[in-house]
């Protein structure tokens, strides 16, 4: 087995246990997961089996859109609802209100990761000192936020919904907790969904079960979608090889540019190589007027 497989994570289930369940499924050890999701977070999880994992650490698009919940006048110690929470104080917020605070947090902006998160500081997770009750100081990080659309906000309850569209790195319980202080009056995630990560959305998606079914009917090569996706939009840049170049490229032999039998299009940084039959090789560049391997899937 090798390929993609976009995965609709569910409440309560790690990013680990997704793999885990997967592992065992398809009985293949092979298997990385594209950006981690929190346990009260639910949505897109790329998910690369076999060969296709070797793509985990390099995927090129790190654009990932959430619909977050929130509610106004409370804190919290994990910045969501799951934490320790303040006593709800009264607020009379209204929608454009809200709007105009938001826009605040768009563009490329500093943030302050929270304390419940995977961040190391002296070679220790931030949530590790956290749930011994011990609080760190955190150095602001470049976050970037392309935007923010509140869906909904009901005055009443003073709990809406936002629309996050962000560079990977971002927490969004920490775009809420941030506009509860500019509001003056807290705020918390109530909520999490990712609905786009790393160029697959949220209709890619298939839930385990759904998989697991698909499995046991043998059809599973019918979902599975080549690496190719995750690059084939990044990079305009393309080494078609004829049938001769193609053994020389799988045994580690140097091509040059211009040599017969070897078709570049639209040069660019990296390229995507391509076989003699179509099949995607993986990963190139051109230096010197060679062609250097970056990284394989074959």
């Amino acid at each position: 087995m090798d390929g993609i497989i976009v995965i609709y994570k569910e409440k309560d289930w790690t990013s680990f246990d997704v793999v885990a369940k997967l592992r065992g499924i398809f009985h293949e050890k092979r298997i990385g997961h594209g950006g981690t999701l929190d346990p009260m977070a639910e949505g897109v999880l790329p998910v690369f089996v076999g060969k296709s994992a070797r793509a985990c650490d390099m995927l090129p698009c790190e654009e990932k859109e959430y619909v977050a919940g929130f509610e106004l006048g409370m804190t919290s110690d994990t910045l969501d609802i799951t934490g320790k929470v303040s006593k709800k104080k009264q607020t009379s917020f209204t929608k454009n209100e809200i709007c105009d605070a938001c826009g605040k947090f768009v563009g490329d902006i500093l943030q302050i990761p929270p304390m419940y998160s995977a961040i190391k500081i002296n070679g220790k997770k931030l949530y590790d000192l956290a749930r011994e009750g011990k609080t760190v100081e955190r150095e602001p990080r470049p976050v970037t936020v392309y935007e923010i659309e509140v869906l909904d906000f009901c005055e009443k309850t003073q709990t809406g919904k936002m629309r996050v569209k962000c560079k990977k790195g971002t927490y969004i319980r920490s775009i809420i907790d941030d506009l509860g202080k500019e509001l003056g009056c807290g705020a918390v995630m109530t909520s999490l969904e990712r609905t786009a990560s790393a160029g697959f959305v949220k209709a890619d998606a298939l839930r385990i079960s759904q998989v697991e079914e698909i499995f046991n009917r043998g059809e599973i090569e019918n979902v599975l979608m080549n690496v190719e996706k995750a690059f084939d939009k990044a990079y305009e840049g393309r080494v078609f090889l004829s049938e001769r170049l193609t053994h020389l490229y799988k045994n580690g032999v140097k091509l040059s540019v211009g040599q017969e039998g070897l078709v570049v299009k639209n040069q660019s940084e990296t390229m995507l190589a391509y076989g003699s039959e179509g099949e995607f090789l993986g990963l190139c560049c051109e230096c010197d007027g060679v062609i250097k391997q970056v990284k394989n899937f074959y």
